[in-house]
């Protein structure tokens, strides 16, 4: 096996063209056996493993500078680099990224994990070395799908500015997690198809070479000449008019053809886009015809492509997908957006049943805040769809279009805590508290699924901005005879304990409830009596509910998944210090940090918010004390 021999670009770059096409094969071979234990993005580093081969071969790394987009299609340059051998832990707790990252190898340039990026990244390092007179060059690689992304247009806009050569390659599959919207998709396809101009281009400047002493004038012209031939075969020519050098269409699969297009990129003295066709998911059947399902897959049977572990309980994302649209058939007003991620957010069942009413609208998170914004100032009641990490994103667009004139947007906050594997990018651990710190914001979080479907329908009729936040995964099927009907910004008892002599109580809210119901009952089964409440409101929080609390305890609980800074604990901290100095108060939360990639229950122990995590720590604190565990008190 070639595969075995290959530590480095210099291993990469001893091999002959032959050789190269059957390490492409063991390459694919490889990541499919692997990604099938292990889960991870299979499908879009099926489509790059020619272009990663390439790039080896064309540039000198890690001197010269890749950048990836995104980064989930990095695993082809992981393994090139000599981190092969890793591949048995990818993604889990302590083990290899599914991302770039820098500390992990000095080929990692950057790191990336969300969309649209690489551009600005790209250009920000180019400027770095010229300014520094240092000589190495720096590649942007950037999907079709983030291009999407207005991030990436205001870094082309940059970009034609520079004077030094800075190269970005255009990975153009036609999907991003799903099939690619928009106008850029449109245009892209045509360059795709559009073989007319490359084929001119060749015959004109071989005609032009053979003419003595007026060829090379003509050509120098003809390159120099905006409006040219390629106005005629490819309208618009965006990138051309930009000032950005276009190369291509290559084919993506081809080495020989993308190390030429390579090189020939990195005599420019200027930005110069290469575009590449590549087909996601190539080499494993399942994935070609399925790309989008094998975008991020778990644990999967190879022969079949079929998930080895069958869900048995419906996700959270299944149950707001079904309830979404039970509302919007009695509802006519309701329309849901999406930021290229139908499936991931459970739109896609809406889309296929409301298709008029569905909007997706690429890898736009601001712009699908915006838009949400101008359609309930137009009477329509809009829900968009987003997981926490990348709502982040649309942070001006909630406070400045949402909130400050308080429209009645409902943001259905997915993968809402810890996500797990995809690590420090993905991880939903802040929006507590960069949803909470906005006027006018309203933010819940339910406590099962039940719960779920209740405070959607709620958000629907409030009229004002609001928030409901959900995590990833099987939706909590515990506490389902507890279903009081929602009242705005009031939580509710679920377990009062203060008369049998409890002296605890739990305030939880979110996915903590659950866990807060554990602590509760190990703690009964050791004697100890303890109440137990879900605020389901972070913002407003029930004060009188912390009042009543505070009143029969001696020790509240706040329990949240998200960071400590800026969330429901310290509020509530915040409260219980000036009403009720006496009552003692225990904050469970996250770390102000960047939590890594692993499984989430591992996490969960690691960061200590486990309900056996969480008891420990109670009796470190001397919040529980003697063989009772009794609350100690000052």
């Amino acid at each position: 096996m070639f595969l075995e021999r290959i530590q480095g670009p210099e291993d990469v770059k001893a091999l002959s063209p032959e050789e190269l096409k059957i390490l492409a094969q063991e390459i694919r071979t490889f990541l499919v056996e692997k990604i099938s234990h292990t889960g991870g993005h299979l499908a879009s580093n099926l489509g790059v493993v020619e272009l990663t081969i390439a790039l080896y071969l064309a540039f000198d790394l890690p001197k010269d500078k890749v950048i990836w987009d995104v980064g989930h299609q990095s695993y082809v340059h992981k393994i090139l680099s000599g981190r092969r051998d890793l591949f048995c832990e990818l993604r889990q707790y302590g083990g290899l990224s599914g991302f770039p990252k820098r500390k992990e190898s000095p080929y990692d340039s950057f790191d990336t994990g969300h969309s649209s990026t690489s551009i600005s990244a790209g250009l920000g390092m180019a400027q770095g070395r010229d300014l520094l007179n240092q000589d190495y060059s720096v590649v942007s690689i950037i999907g079709d799908g983030a291009l999407t992304g207005g991030m990436a247009y205001e870094a082309l806009n940059n970009a034609a500015r520079l004077k030094r050569n800075f190269i970005i390659v255009l990975n153009d599959n036609n999907m991003s997690i799903s099939e690619n919207v928009g106008g850029m998709s449109t245009y892209l396809s045509g360059l795709r198809t559009g073989e007319g101009y490359n084929d001119l281009k060749k015959g004109v400047v071989a005609a032009l070479e053979r003419i003595p002493g007026f060829g090379d004038r003509a050509i120098d012209r003809l390159k120099r000449t905006k409006n040219g031939i390629k106005q005629l075969f490819i309208p618009g020519m965006l990138f051309e008019n930009m000032g950005i050098t276009y190369l291509g269409p290559v084919d993506g699969h081809d080495i020989g053809k993308l190390q030429k297009a390579f090189l020939e990129a990195k005599r420019l003295d200027h930005a110069v886009l290469v575009h590449v066709i590549t087909k996601k998911g190539k080499g494993y059947s399942p994935a070609e015809r399925n790309p989008s399902k094998f975008h991020g897959v778990e644990p999967f049977d190879i022969a079949t492509g079929k998930p080895l572990h069958k869900k048995e309980h419906p996700t959270y994302t299944d149950v707001f997908s079904r309830a979404l649209c039970h509302l919007a058939q009695e509802d006519e007003k309701i329309v849901a957006i999406t930021a290229a991620m139908p499936d991931g957010t459970g739109l896609k069942a809406f889309a296929k049943r409301f298709p008029q009413r569905f909007f997706d609208v690429g890898i736009a998170e601001a712009h699908a805040v915006t838009s949400a914004a101008g359609m309930a100032a137009a009477g329509l009641k809009p829900v968009v769809a987003v997981y926490s990490s990348f709502l982040q994103r649309g942070f001006d667009q909630i406070l400045h279009d949402v909130c400050i004139q308080e429209l009645p947007v409902v943001l259905a906050v997915d993968r809402a805590g810890l996500v797990g594997s995809d690590g420090e990018t993905h991880q939903g651990i802040f929006d507590y508290s960069y949803l909470s710190c906005i006027p006018n914001m309203t933010v819940m979080a339910p406590k099962n699924r039940w719960e779920l479907e209740d405070m959607l329908a709620f958000a629907l009729t409030l009229g004002k901005p609001v928030a409901v936040r959900y995590p990833r995964g099987e939706a909590y099927r515990g506490l389902k005879d507890f279903r009081s009907p929602i009242k705005y910004g009031k939580g509710e008892i679920l377990m009062d304990d203060s008369s049998r002599g409890a002296r605890i109580a739990l305030l939880a809210v979110g996915s903590m409830v659950s866990t807060a119901e554990h602590i509760r009952q190990k703690l009964m089964d050791r004697g100890v009596p303890c109440s137990l409440a879900n605020g389901r409101f972070i913002k407003p929080f029930d004060r009188e509910l912390v009042d009543e609390l505070a009143e029969k305890h001696d020790l509240v609980v706040t329990l949240e998944e998200n960071v400590l800074q800026g969330g429901f604990g310290l509020a509530v901290t915040a409260y219980l210090s000036q009403h009720h100095p006496k009552t003692k108060v225990y904050q469970v939360a996250l770390p102000d940090a960047y939590v890594e990639h692993g499984n989430v229950s591992v996490l969960r122990e690691s960061l200590g918010i486990d309900s056996d995590s969480i008891i420990q720590k109670m009796e470190e604190k001397g919040f529980l004390t003697g063989n009772n565990l009794q609350i100690m008190v000052e």
